[in-house]
């Protein structure tokens, strides 16, 4: 089989162990994210804030389309994800060309209440991708926005627009503002969606990245028979929320520029829910308030893009069946759940019987439509 190219519209980076504490003041260092595991491996605690979060680490080898303990993958996963050069060299064995990166601990960084730690580690993390997006213009790394203040909010993101960061990172639910609970429904974050649009930075979330609460510290909701998937589907909910909030609350409506990514949740979902929003627009518009000028279907089939792994049937289908054009591939490198070590099987088992203009707007086309300018990738080989 010839090598097929694809854009990442899901990755992630790996922090050094020292970030924070070669970054930051040690009072503040001490309670930014850190991972501690168990002797056996088999257990992580998650230290932020002075909260603490215990989950279960998957073992090698028990995902079907994964690494093993001897294949070598797991070593090179982990290089990759903190050195720019060995990353490159796995992207061009997967056939990964240009990624839209995330942060991996950094994600535990929206369980802080503090705004003075949020802003802090927040910069600190945002100067470190920025170096890492620095060494090739193949990353495109997204800055992670402290939202306890909006003002921090809105100026972090001017930095970051000034570094030369192409897009932000928010968790799929905002976290507490004081004492105030909020969504993004709320004008509390129209200042962002403002600031945004003018700078035309693309406003990503990434599933499972919700805030915590105590009862949740463990990250399972589902316990017994069918747990383990009932878990790993409801996290892809809290991304079909952020994107549904952003369409109906108007945010997007009278902000054309301000561009939605969703990653690691699959895009079969999108004409379902385009379709539901649409239904409650239309049957029950007297109850609709801000009355939208599309319909919500049309905002988010425009400006709403998701990304995916392994989703045969859906995700393909919702561009070739459902004509929602902004589905995008993501190899979720260097989590150990992607598709690094299978990537060219995972493509040719996605596209072999796709139209080749099909195959190529999710592989490559959405990908470089948010981020133009990103290097075009190799040709596929035959």
């Amino acid at each position: 089989m010839g090598k097929l190219w694809a854009n990442s519209g899901d990755s992630h980076l790996v922090e050094p162990d020292d970030l924070f504490e070669t970054r930051l003041p040690q009072d503040l260092a001490d309670r930014m994210p850190r991972s501690v595991k168990d002797e056996d491996g088999a257990w992580e605690t998650v230290y932020v804030d002075g909260q603490e979060f215990r989950r279960r680490m998957p073992k090698p080898g028990t995902a079907a389309r994964s690494f093993s303990d001897d294949d070598g993958l797991t070593e090179r996963r982990m290089i990759g994800g903190r050195d720019v050069v060995s990353r490159l060299k796995d992207l061009d064995d997967e056939g990964v060309w240009g990624e839209l990166t995330y942060p991996s601990l950094g994600i535990w960084s929206f369980n802080i209440r503090d705004p003075k730690l949020a802003l802090a580690g927040s910069m600190a993390l945002n100067d470190w991708a920025m170096e890492m997006q620095n060494a090739s213009p193949r990353l495109v790394c997204t800055a992670a926005i402290p939202l306890i203040d909006i003002d921090d909010a809105v100026n972090e993101a001017k930095r970051c627009r000034e570094m030369g960061f192409a897009a932000v990172s928010l968790p799929t639910r905002p976290g507490l503002s004081g004492k105030v609970q909020h969504n993004y429904v709320d004008p509390f974050f129209d200042p962002l969606w403002d600031i945004l649009n003018d700078m035309e930075m693309r406003l990503c979330f990434h599933i499972g990245t919700e805030p915590h609460t105590p009862d949740e510290r463990t990250g399972v909701v589902h316990r017994g028979r069918g747990g383990a998937i009932l878990n790993y589907t409801e996290t892809t909910f809290g991304g079909q929320r952020a994107a549904a909030q952003m369409v109906a609350s108007g945010a997007l409506d009278i902000r054309p520029k301000l561009k939605v990514v969703i990653s690691e949740g699959g895009s079969g979902w999108v004409p379902f829910v385009a379709d539901r929003l649409d239904e409650a627009f239309r049957q029950h518009s007297g109850a609709v308030s801000p009355k939208l000028s599309r319909l919500p279907g049309e905002i988010m089939y425009d400006q709403v893009y998701a990304s995916f792994q392994h989703d045969y049937r859906s995700s393909v289908m919702a561009l070739t069946a459902g004509g929602y054009q902004n589905s995008m591939f993501g190899s979720d490198y260097p989590h150990w759940e992607g598709t690094f070590g299978h990537t060219q099987k995972t493509l040719h088992e996605l596209f072999d019987d796709v139209s080749p203009e099909a195959s190529r707007r999710i592989r490559i086309g959405a990908f470089q439509e948010l981020f133009p300018h990103v290097p075009q990738p190799p040709a596929d080989e035959a």
